[in-house]
This record gives structure tokens, C-alpha cells and sequence, in this order.
């Protein structure tokens, strides 16, 4: 049976994520303690502890990075493989580490530099996302083009059928809501992000971040990773590309896992904090297993599955 491991993104995080099996398991403490080395502060403590940093993208990106790494290193001591990687977008960087491509003190220091050039990309208060519940791709891509006349709009994450994130400027975003209420659109709620990721407003942070990636070797893969931006098995000659493109492009999910299914993966691990993707799992496929690792019975729970 075909085994794909999925890695979390940003919005998962919480106060004391990685905890349990950080007190339990060597192998996720090292872990721990390679990233605090590598970022120069101490990500215990980021992770455990009640504090006002853990949202703020700069450190929430290598925060969840550390976490997944950790608990991918644990199965894989536990002597589990997947057969392909995906992420959803930041998980992207976890999957390349899983895949062999990218070692984990460049890959945790180069997304604590990814968040702050996205934090900084575009002003407070300049942009929004709203997911968009229940509604035809095809009427919101075309709400996201009429309102593109006054600003910058588009769908930022295809998540399930059902889900589609749209972000931009406020302005443009808020008359794409009012296009999308006139087409029947029931539900539509307004996230709490910190930017309007992975839309055009992202250009600089996707300039900075080119520079960041010219410096960084890549290795070649040892198993597949889906590239959330085109939905298929990412080459190697295309990753910094894909990469730089990643962060203002959309991230395409469901057809992700619908590229998995054309590889035969029938088995499906979430790894990192957080059942968002386990979520989005049951609306996308039912047919694949679905399990999760982030704490001891999560751990436990999976393994009793891929045994």
C-alpha cells in the first residue's frame, strides 16, 4: 500500500504544540534543540510557553517546521517511510526535507527568513482573505476577475471543493464579496492572517526570498513531493522556482491529493501540529486512510494503522 506523509502550514500553530512527545522522545528533543542552534533563540520555549511571538509569521514558520521534522524524524526512527511528500504551503519545506532534498538547519533558517519577508510584503491593514464556502470554482474565480478591475484579488488557496481562500486588497476583496453575495454565495468568512499570501501583493517577499534561494544547494529527492503550485510531482531542476513562485501563487491542495491518488497512495499521514489537512481529507477523498501524528495518542493511534 502506497503511503504519502502530508506536512502542516501556517495557522496550526498553538502554545505548547510538540510538547508531550518532546518530553517523551529523544529524537524530537534533538530536533528541537538543532533549530534553537540554527535561529539563535530557544524554539521550546516559542513552542511551550504563552507568548506573543508564536503568531507572528518570522517565527511561526519555523516554529511548525520543528515541530513536523521532529515527529517525521519519529516515525522514521520508528522505521516508517512515505512513498511521496506534500505540504501545504509552508509544509512544502518540510516535505523537502523528508525528501532528502533539503537539510533541516537550512530549511528552518531559510523559513524564519521566508516569514519575515512575508510579514513585511505588504502593510498591516492593506490586505484580507476570505474563504469562500460552497460555492463553483468557476463563479469565484469569476468574482476574483470582475473585482480585479479596482485591485488586486484572486483565489489564494484551493483547499477542498468546498473551500476556496481568496485574498488581495481590501478593497478589491470586499467587492469581490459583494459579486459573490449577488451569485448566491451563503458563506464567507474573513481569516485571521497576518497577510494576503500567496497573491500578486506578495511579489517582494517572492523577490527577497529568490536571492535567499540562489545561496541554498538543493540534493536530488529520494522520493516524490507534490508542488503546491502546479499540483504535480515538482522536478529538480524546477524547485527554487517553484518555490520563489509559491509564495504569491496559489496553493493547489485538493488537486494535490487528487495527484497522489493517480500515484496509488491509498494511506495518508498529517505530520506537524494541527488536523487542518486531516479536515480537508474528509472532504476531498474519503477513500484514503487518514491518520495523524502530534502528540502520544496521535502517535500510538497511527502506528496501530500503518503496522
Amino acid at each position: 500500500m502506497k503511503r504519502a506523509f502530508l506536512f502542516s502550514g501556517q495557522g496550526a500553530q498553538y502554545v505548547g504544540m510538540g510538547q508531550e512527545l518532546y518530553e517523551q522522545e529523544p529524537i524530537v528533543r534533538a530536533t528541537f534543540e538543532e533549530a534553537s542552534h540554527a535561529l539563535g533563540y530557544d524554539v521550546a520555549e516559542l513552542c511551550f510557553t504563552e507568548n506573543e511571538r508564536l503568531n507572528q509569521t518570522e517565527y511561526t514558520q519555523p516554529a511548525i517546521l520543528t515541530v513536523s521534522i521532529a515527529f517525521w524524524r519519529l516515525l522514521q526512527e520508528k522505521g516508517y517511510q512515505a512513498d511521496v511528500v506534500a505540504g501545504l504551503s509552508l509544509g512544502e519545506y518540510s516535505a523537502l526535507v523528508a525528501s532528502g532534498a533539503l537539510d533541516f538547519k537550512t530549511a528552518v533558517t531559510l523559513v524564519a527568513k521566508r516569514g519575515a519577508f512575508m510579514a513585511t510584503a505588504a502593510p498591516q491593514g492593506t490586505g484580507k482573505m476570505v474563504a469562500v464556502m460552497n460555492t463553483p470554482i468557476e463563479v469565484i474565480e469569476e468574482a476574483c476577475q470582475k473585482a480585479s478591475a479596482i485591485g488586486i484579488v484572486s483565489p489564494a488557496n484551493y483547499n477542498t471543493p468546498q473551500q476556496i481562500v481568496i485574498g488581495g486588497e481590501v478593497a478589491a476583496v470586499e467587492q469581490a464579496m459583494a459579486y459573490l453575495t449577488e451569485a448566491g454565495a451563503k458563506r464567507m468568512i474573513p481569516l485571521n492572517v497576518s497577510g494576503p499570501f500567496h497573491t500578486a501583493l506578495l511579489k517582494p517577499a517572492a523577490e527577497k526570498l529568490k536571492r535567499e534561494l540562489d545561496t541554498v544547494s538543493f540534493q536530488p529527492m529520494t522520493i516524490p513531493v507534490i508542488s503546491n503550485t502546479t499540483a504535480q510531482v515538482m522536478q529538480e531542476d524546477q524547485v527554487k522556482e517553484l518555490l520563489e513562485k509559491q509564495v504569491m501563487s496559489p496553493v493547489r491542495f485538493y488537486e494535490s491529493i487528487a495527484t497522489l491518488k493517480d500515484l496509488g497512495v491509498e494511506q495518508v499521514v498529517e505530520i506537524g501540529p494541527g488536523k487542518v489537512l486531516s479536515g480537508f481529507m474528509k472532504k476531498i477523498d474519503k477513500t484514503m486512510t487518514v491518520t495523524r501524528l502530534e502528540d502520544s495518542q496521535t502517535l500510538a493511534d497511527t502506528l496501530k494503522v500503518l503496522a
